[in-house]
């Protein structure tokens, strides 16, 4: 008999969630006949996608377990593939190590989907109306609550920021997707909504310039190639290759590395890791604005 429902939690913060829409298409080319449930934190990620039949968010589950898991034909797909030994030693892309951990065929492409309705790009690209091409920039991630608003180990540096904007102020209106508790710059119009509005200010924008968080992985759902900046991160393990991933430069200090455990550097940024005499170390700016110029 084949398994009438396949179950796919995702813990982690929206760019995981964007990943493993590759991992939707992947369970239902295996299991067509199930009905795919997926239970994350942000289940607007898979609105329309037709790999899924229902998401749930954390926390709002009501008869989840009367419906999909008491006497059903069910299977679970609920392991953190973070914690497999591929990931830890970045050795392969994260999309490749999720599919092997689950017994799924390992898709030669990477590339998340998301799937937007001509309603939700009509409605939401009336609040992005610009007198000039957009140029858009995700400078800070990780999670509100996090002591540490800007993280050596992920975000773009602030002179980095600054150069880049002056570089393009003039021909570009910049628009910078930040909440409120994040860095904020001159010359940059901030930008705080919902992801599918979002999305469609990313489809929108000419020029893309994001650091390893959710814009990244949005852009390349929707194939947008975008400059991205990537320090303790790997895009051998989160990126794409329609992107022009911009490495860091190398380290040019020991780190300290008494507080690391399954890898090498906290991403939030721990103060006494960083392995630079200072920020203007850690990219060649030049680099970067050469991307975004090509």
């Amino acid at each position: 008999m084949c398994m009438k429902i396949a179950i796919l939690q995702i813990n982690g913060g929206i760019g995981k969630c964007i990943m493993s829409t590759v991992i939707c298409k992947q369970i239902k080319k295996q299991y067509p006949e199930a009905q795919l449930i997926v239970l994350s934190g942000y289940p607007e990620v898979f609105l329309d996608n037709p790999h899924v039949d229902r998401a749930f968010t954390f926390g709002q589950t009501q008869y989840f377990y009367q419906d999909y898991i008491d006497g059903k034909d069910f299977k679970f797909f609920g392991h953190d593939p973070y914690l497999e030994e591929g990931h830890l030693l970045q050795t392969e892309h994260l999309t490749h190590t999720w599919c092997k951990m689950f017994g799924l065929d390992v898709s030669e492409s990477t590339s998340p989907e998301l799937f937007l309705t001509d309603r939700e790009r009509t409605f939401f690209s009336k609040k992005f109306v610009s007198d000039k091409p957009i140029f858009l920039l995700q400078t800070n991630g990780g999670a509100a609550q996090q002591e540490l608003k800007y993280s050596w180990a992920r975000d773009i540096p602030t002179s980095v920021v600054a150069r880049v904007i002056e570089e393009f102020r003039n021909d570009y209106n910049i628009i910078h997707i930040r909440r409120d508790d994040q860095p904020s710059f001159d010359g940059t119009f901030s930008v705080t909504d919902n992801f599918r509005a979002l999305a469609v200010l990313i489809e929108l924008s000419e020029k893309r310039l994001f650091m390893d968080s959710f814009a990244h992985h949005a852009a390349a759902a929707m194939n947008k190639p975008s400059t991205v900046c990537w320090i303790v991160n790997t895009p051998v393990v989160f990126g794409y290759d329609i992107h022009d991933n911009i490495r860091a430069n190398s380290e040019t200090k020991k780190a300290e590395l008494r507080n690391s455990f399954l890898q090498k550097y906290n991403i939030a940024g721990d103060l006494i890791e960083f392995p630079y005499n200072n920020e203007e170390e850690i990219f060649n700016v030049d680099d970067i604005i050469k991307s975004l110029k090509k």
